[in-house]
């Protein structure tokens, strides 16, 4: 188990990008609030993450879906967030606006917004949970696959320090600075699509080894 996994799931959760978002559901917060929705967001995106590697393969198996059928699914899901952030926007959100609104309508009435919007899908969606259970496949010990839960404790991490810091990272980045970031993850995911893909079509297709 490499750092690709945790490469991957930064550059699809990339709470960067959702640190606009964030700041425009928590205005009316206190401190109390604000600290209490980083911590439920940032717990819940580890708990999909480790949700997906322990019990995503066994969800595939019950279905009967193949795995290689699943990377390329999974793949073509990757490919289109990853187009999502070449035009600077969320990998896992609908449309900006929707989700905006979404969250605003739910903080103006009290409502918990850590784990909707925030963490699902803003944070972690589709994408992210076929990554995970792609990855999962290959863990072959128990030591690689708690490897792979860590991971979504550093994401977990990541998304609570981002969060926390989420009114100087607007100062010193801007929007601007937010877009070129999620523009560069949106690169480095789109190349991990399409290695994911061609590994599930490889094993569709063995003739296209060849």
């Amino acid at each position: 188990m490499n750092f690709k996994p945790l490469i991957t799931l930064l550059a699809i959760v990339n709470p960067l990008a959702i640190v606009p978002f964030f700041i425009h559901y928590t205005q009316g917060f206190s401190k109390t609030q604000r600290r209490r929705t980083i911590a439920i967001a940032s717990f819940s995106a580890f708990v999909v993450i480790a949700t997906s590697a322990l019990v995503g393969l066994q969800i595939l198996e019950f279905f009967n879906i193949s795995l290689a059928s699943f990377q390329v699914g999974g793949g073509l899901l990757l490919l289109s967030s990853a187009m999502n952030m070449l035009n600077a926007q969320p990998a896992e959100a609908k449309s900006p606006t929707s989700e905006l609104e979404d969250g605003a309508e739910k903080a103006a009435m009290g409502a918990s917004i850590a784990v909707v919007p925030l963490t699902i899908p803003l944070l972690t969606g589709p994408a992210t949970m076929s990554t995970v259970v792609i990855y999962a496949e290959k863990a072959k010990t128990f030591f690689q696959l708690g490897t792979l839960v860590g991971y979504g404790v550093v994401v977990g991490l990541a998304t609570a320090l981002c969060f926390s810091l989420a009114q100087p990272i607007a100062r010193v980045l801007g929007k601007t600075g937010i877009n070129v970031m999620t523009r560069l993850m949106g690169l480095i995911l789109a190349a991990l699509a399409v290695e994911v893909m061609a590994d599930g079509l490889g094993k569709l297709f063995p003739v296209l080894r060849g």
